[in-house]
């Protein structure tokens, strides 16, 4: 077991789900996941905490599941994923003259450079969260990826500037330091997305990576290795299901659970004969709904999703088949059937599915690679990216902490299974894999129902 390196945790804020990820790098350079936990979010709408103590109780539990999942964990930073309408981008140049130009170009010269951009004018009510260097020029060179070792009299670069309403991010923010904890960065979720699904291979094609998520679309676009484009669309899986609710007239949970098990983005592909019987409210008939009018309402708001990915991609000129990567979809709305097929005939580009499976130790539970939790798996690996930089500054002293035997793959006979507190993670894991069935279970309960009703009345 590697205890060289530190634990870093995940902390993803999302409009449908909250989750917490504590993971380390093995030796091999690949995450161990040491801790997970989540709860359902209710303080947050389109990527934005709004209420703050619905926030704060949402991160405790998912904190608490955490810690059930293994007791040893001791978290106190975490890395907090940022998403919502009011992220902007803007592009930036900057430039130094070298003081000793007799040396070779150092890394204390280049954190200079991208320091001085946190001096850039931004609208008042904005701050920067990020400041990412795109490629840099050393004298008339252009387009050097990483200067450090060249010799010359003035370093320049382009930056990609983030940014974000200040009221926004301090209820980030305020949420986690009362939640007990200390924000150690806020990353954007895009860019966290990336990581987590992308390999060396996607930078050099050039992908577009599109997170959908439950309350915003998170699309962060790559192309000669370098970031070209980063937004965050107002749509996602949220606004599908409200549509269902409000074109079908179904309840919230009743849309949710038949996007999630019936729902299709392609309403061709969808039978015309097929039916979903709800139940009706309070004595009311039961209603059928058509599998049909059900993708028809998905696909019409994942094709606007999926305009909004081509009008960016047109925004910076990669739209007609530069990236060769084509579009990754991840984030939990990429389980969508069809999706793939929708997405390509939108975008005219090639498109997967993108699991965060890529930097993860292999023997970890089914559930952990999801595209759902690609931006918490993300937010691990920026911290290791500012670890491995020397970014900023990380406790020296490890505790020795083993993977719990709940987040490894159940191989194990359940006889052997020895503590309490395995047996109930096994049992919880076992659960996840069968809610898959529940709705079908549900659906015939239902209608055993309506018939014992039937038979009262007659």
């Amino acid at each position: 077991m590697n205890n060289e390196q530190p634990i870093i945790v995940g902390l993803d804020i999302g409009t449908t789900k909250i989750a917490v990820i504590a993971g380390r790098k093995n030796e091999f350079g690949k995450l161990e996941i040491l801790g997970f936990g989540k709860a359902n979010s209710n303080g947050v709408k389109h990527g934005q905490v709004l209420n703050i103590d619905e926030t704060i109780k949402a991160i405790r539990t998912a904190l608490e599941n955490c810690f059930a999942s293994n007791p040893n964990l001791d978290i106190k930073e975490v890395y907090v994923g940022i998403a919502g309408h009011h992220i902007k981008s803007l592009q930036t140049r900057g430039d130094i003259v070298r003081q000793a130009t007799d040396e070779e170009i150092s890394q204390r010269e280049i954190d200079q450079l991208i320091s001085d951009q946190y001096k850039t004018y931004i609208p008042a009510g904005d701050q920067i969260i990020d400041v990412i260097p795109q490629e840099f020029t050393v004298d008339n060179f252009q387009n050097i990826p990483n200067p450090i070792g060249y010799g010359g009299v003035k370093i320049g670069a382009n930056f990609h500037i983030i940014t974000g309403d200040k009221n926004a991010i301090r209820n980030i923010n305020r949420s986690v330091e009362k939640s007990g904890l200390y924000t150690k960065d806020l990353v954007l979720q895009p860019l966290a997305s990336s990581s987590a699904v992308m390999g060396q291979e996607d930078l050099e094609a050039g992908v577009a990576i599109v997170d959908i998520g439950g309350g915003t679309t998170d699309l962060a676009v790559f192309y000669e290795g370098i970031l070209k484009h980063t937004a965050v669309i107002p749509f996602a899986g949220e606004n599908i299901t409200n549509d269902i609710k409000t074109g079908l007239g179904v309840l919230k949970t009743q849309a949710e659970q038949m996007k999630v098990q019936f729902g299709s983005a392609l309403a061709n592909e969808a039978k015309a004969n097929a039916y979903i019987t709800i139940p009706g409210l309070r004595g009311m008939p039961a209603k059928e709904i058509s599998v049909k009018n059900l993708a028809n309402i998905i696909q019409a708001r994942m094709s606007e999703i999926m305009d909004f990915v081509t009008y960016h991609l047109k925004q910076v000129g990669l739209d007609n088949k530069a990236l060769n990567g084509g579009v990754v979809l991840t984030g939990g709305g990429s389980q969508l059937r069809h999706l793939i097929q929708l997405t390509e005939y939108v975008t005219g580009l090639p498109a997967r599915i993108g699991f965060p499976n890529e930097h993860l130790a292999a023997g970890h539970i089914e559930e952990l690679a999801k595209p759902t939790y690609s931006t918490c798996i993300g937010l691990i690996l920026k911290g290791y990216d500012d670890y491995e930089h020397n970014r900023k500054q990380f406790e020296r002293e490890y505790k020795k902490v083993e993977v719990p035997q709940g987040l490894k793959k159940n191989e194990v006979p359940e006889e052997e299974m020895e503590t309490d507190d395995e047996v109930i993670i096994q049992d919880s894991v076992k659960q996840r894999k069968g809610l898959s069935n529940f709705w079908g279970k549900f659906k015939d309960g239902i209608i055993d129902l309506f018939k014992e009703e039937e038979d009262k009345h007659l």
